[in-house]
C-alpha cells in the first residue's frame, strides 16, 4: 500500500481503502467478493437473483411461475454465496451485500444477509431510510448507504440520527461515470455539477461538521470513473477515505460472470457505452450490444404504447416498480432480469452489459484482483501481454 493512502476503518477493522461495488445479476457473487475481502478490502455480493449461479435452484425454479418459490430460492442462494465468500476471506477484510431499494424483496434480502453473517449491508437505487430498522436485531452489521449528492446525504443523516443511528460509511456514486442504475432522476441530470466529487466530498464533510459528526467516524467513499492510481490519490486529497470500483473488478479473473461477459466489458470503447432509461425508472449505462441497439431503436414506440396490461414475464415481480409490467411510459420497457442474466452467461446477442463510462485500468486485459488493488494503491502496473 502507498505510504500516503489512508486506512479505511469500519467497525474496528483497518482495511485497505478499496471497495468492490455490487454488480447483479450474478456479476459479483462469492468468488469475486471473497477474493477482494481476502486482500483485506471490502468485497460485495449483489443480492439480486443469485439462484442463477446454482443449478439445483434453477432446475427447481427456472420454469416456475410461483413467486414465493423463486423468492425462497434466491434467499437460499444468497445464504450460500455469503457463506462461501466468508470461507474464502478467512476472517480478513469485509464481506458486504448490496441490496437495491428498488427491488421488491429488499427487506427479506437484508434480513437474510444479516442472518447469514454478512459483515455489511450496502444499499442504493433509492433512499435507504428504513435500513436502521431492518437491521436493528443485528447491531454488529455495518451500514453503508449509496447516495450521489450533498442533499441526499444530509437527508439520510438527519433521518437516521433521529433513530440514534449513523452510517458506518457513505458511498458517493457519480452518475456521470458509474455503471448500472444511476443516482439521477433523469438522463438530462447525469452531468449536473452538483454530482462532481470536488463538490460532493467537501460538501459532505461540511455537513458532518454542521451536524456535529466527527468526519473520521463516517468514511466517504467515492464511486464511478475511478480507473487509475492518480485518480485515487486525487480523491484521497479531497478527503475521501476509500474508493469504490465496479467494472474494473467485474473483468478480473475472479469475477463471477462468464469469460465472454468480461471480454465485452473490457473490449468496449467509451463511444460504445450509452445511457438509457431502465425499467426500474432510473437512468442506466451499458455497452451497445445487438439487443440494446435493437431496443433503443424501438424505445420511443414501446414507451408510447406502454399500457400496464403486462404481467411479469418471469412471474416473480423483482422490482417495486417495473416500466414493462406496470405500463410506466417514462420507464424502460423490457425485463431487466432476463437481459442481465443473459449477460452473466456471456450471451452477447441477448444480454444487457452494464459498464462504467470510462476506460478500465488495464484496458482490454483481464487480470487478477490482487494486481488491480496493488495498482490502485501504488501505481505499479503489472506487465501486460500485447
Amino acid at each position: 500500500m502507498s505510504l500516503h493512502s489512508p486506512s479505511l476503518k469500519i467497525r474496528g477493522k483497518s482495511l485497505l481503502p478499496v471497495v468492490q461495488g455490487g454488480m447483479g445479476v450474478g456479476i459479483s457473487a462469492h468468488r469475486l467478493a471473497g477474493a477482494v475481502a481476502r486482500e483485506n478490502a471490502v468485497g460485495t455480493i449483489a443480492s439480486v437473483d443469485l439462484r442463477r449461479h446454482h443449478p439445483d435452484l434453477m432446475e427447481e425454479t427456472g420454469r416456475c411461475r410461483d413467486k414465493a418459490r423463486i423468492d425462497r430460492a434466491n434467499l437460499i442462494a444468497l445464504d450460500r454465496e455469503i457463506q462461501a465468500a466468508k470461507e474464502m476471506a478467512r476472517g480478513v477484510g469485509l464481506v458486504a451485500v448490496n441490496v437495491m431499494r428498488a427491488v421488491s424483496e429488499y427487506a427479506a434480502c437484508i434480513r437474510q444477509s444479516c442472518e447469514s453473517g454478512a459483515d455489511a449491508i450496502v444499499m442504493g437505487a433509492g433512499l435507504p431510510l428504513e435500513l436502521p430498522e431492518l437491521t436493528r436485531d443485528h447491531p454488529t452489521v455495518a451500514l453503508l448507504p449509496i447516495l450521489s449528492d450533498v442533499r441526499g446525504v444530509a437527508l439520510v443523516l438527519k433521518k437516521w440520527m433521529r433513530k440514534n443511528v449513523l452510517p458506518d460509511a457513505i458511498v458517493i456514486e457519480h452518475p456521470a461515470h458509474a455503471a448500472g442504475h444511476l443516482g439521477a432522476a433523469r438522463q438530462a441530470d447525469l452531468g449536473d455539477p452538483r454530482f462532481a466529487f470536488e463538490t460532493v466530498i467537501p460538501g459532505v464533510l461540511q455537513t458532518y461538521k454542521e451536524l456535529g459528526i466527527e468526519s473520521e467516524n463516517i468514511p466517504v467513499i467515492p464511486a464511478g470513473g475511478i480507473n487509475s492510481h492518480e485518480k485515487v490519490r486525487h480523491l484521497f486529497a479531497l478527503g475521501a477515505s476509500a474508493v469504490q470500483l465496479g467494472s474494473a473488478f467485474a473483468v478480473t479473473e475472479e469475477g463471477d460472470a462468464d469469460l465472454a461477459f468480461k471480454q465485452v466489458l473490457a473490449g468496449a470503447r467509451p463511444e460504445d457505452v450509452v445511457e438509457f432509461m431502465s425499467c426500474a425508472g432510473l437512468p442506466a449505462r451499458a455497452v451497445r450490444t445487438p439487443w440494446l441497439d435493437k431496443y433503443l431503436k424501438r424505445e420511443e414506440k414501446l414507451q408510447a404504447a406502454a399500457s400496464g396490461e403486462h404481467k411479469c414475464t418471469l412471474a416473480w415481480d423483482c422490482l417495486v416498480q417495473c416500466g414493462l409490467r406496470d405500463g410506466l411510459a417514462k420507464f424502460g420497457q423490457f425485463c431487466i432480469d432476463s437481459q442481465l442474466a443473459a449477460a452473466m452467461r456471456g450471451d452477447v446477442q441477448k444480454g444487457l452489459f452494464f459498464r462504467g463510462a470510462d476506460s478500465l485500468p488495464f484496458g482490454d486485459k483481464i487480470r487478477s484482483v490482487k494486481e488491480l488493488i496493488h495498482y490502485l494503491m501504488t501505481g505499479e502496473r503489472p506487465i501486460l501481454a500485447a
